[in-house]
């Protein structure tokens, strides 16, 4: 079976990757979709496609994770249209990993199950959160994603980057 997990990763978080961590030996493959894949150096999507891909390889190749692939989701803003719009970026898949609910209400309309995972603490391993903190300290946003993120964080100077955003 193939699972699609479509989602912004901005950062990629300690959430993100225990949720890997806990389904990868269940699916023959993981369909990782990069959403709002055209936005970067703004707020809410700082960080850039690129980016995100390294941040995303990175982690699960330090954490022995291999039956995945990458795909860039483009937003189109026209959520009838949306799951058409995913089938057609992406291989084939089964079911739906997510835990939003506009997201699952979509795919199930087209058919699809919808795997819903316990939140890894969602207060700490958010993105939001995390770009929060780094606006406002240099330290406390460290411990919420895996040193693969935090190296390329560095790397690109993302803290400045958000911060004059």
């Amino acid at each position: 079976m193939i699972i699609l997990y479509i989602g912004r990763f901005q950062p990629f978080h300690k959430g993100h990757l225990e949720l890997i961590k806990s389904i990868y030996t269940k699916f023959d493959k993981i369909i990782i979709g990069i959403g709002s894949s055209q936005y970067s150096h703004d707020l809410n999507n700082p960080f850039t496609l690129e980016e995100r891909k390294s941040m995303i390889k990175n982690t699960l190749k330090e954490n022995k994770i291999k039956n995945f692939e990458i795909f860039e989701i483009p937003d189109i803003n026209n959520y009838p249209k949306w799951v058409s719009h995913v089938e057609s970026i992406t291989p084939k898949f089964d079911i739906v990993l997510t835990n939003n609910s506009i997201t699952a209400s979509l795919f199930k309309k087209k058919g699809y199950k919808i795997y819903k995972s316990k939140l890894f603490n969602k207060k700490e391993f958010s993105g939001k959160e995390i770009r929060k903190k780094m606006l406002i300290s240099d330290e406390s946003w460290k411990n919420s994603i895996p040193k693969s993120v935090y190296d390329i964080i560095v790397e690109i100077d993302g803290v400045k980057r958000i911060k004059n955003i």
